[in-house]
């Protein structure tokens, strides 16, 4: 099962508590949904300089199978600026080809294109979801081995109506 390797989780720091929502996901017994967080791999501390978090954001991608971006209205802004933590992690995570999960924050099932970030956008094999821990665990279970299977299919996509419905959302 793809939720069980190292996921890597991408967001702007405006949308660090939506982060940590997912973490307490991963800690509550009574929520069906665990992953290895890369986020524990060669922690940088805030004061270090950006060259080493850069590097040590690099390690952490370099060890991860899959990565769900946190996405809202700044996601696709900050990461287009060259000078922030977001974009070196977008630009990594494409020179890698690694399976990415796009979670809505405002919580919508569609591809918001207008939120996303160009890089991984088109022709980027990516899907959607909205940030609930049902969907986004059947994502990875579902959606990452068919990215890793080579699958033809290419730009965003996300997941219809009776998926979710099955799912009990």
């Amino acid at each position: 099962m793809s939720y069980r390797n190292k996921t890597y989780v991408a967001f702007a720091s405006e949308d660090i508590k939506s982060y940590n929502l997912m973490k307490a996901w991963n800690k509550n017994h009574n929520i069906d949904f665990d992953f290895f967080d890369a986020h524990d791999i060669n922690t940088a501390l805030d004061t270090s300089q950006p060259d080493t978090i850069r590097r040590r954001l690099r390690e952490r991608l370099n060890n991860t199978k899959q990565v769900v971006i946190l996405v809202s209205d700044t996601t696709k802004p900050k990461g287009a600026r060259s000078s922030s933590f977001l974009y070196y992690e977008i630009e990594t995570i494409a020179s890698l080809g690694l399976p990415v999960i796009f979670a809505n924050i405002d919580g919508s099932r569609n591809i918001q294109v207008d939120k996303l970030p160009t890089k991984l956008s088109k022709p980027y094999y990516t899907i959607s979801t909205s940030l609930q821990p049902k969907i986004i665990k059947y994502a990875l279970d579902d959606y990452v081995p068919e990215f890793m299977s080579n699958s033809t299919k290419v730009g965003p996509h996300k997941y219809i109506d009776s998926v979710y419905e099955k799912l009990g959302l």
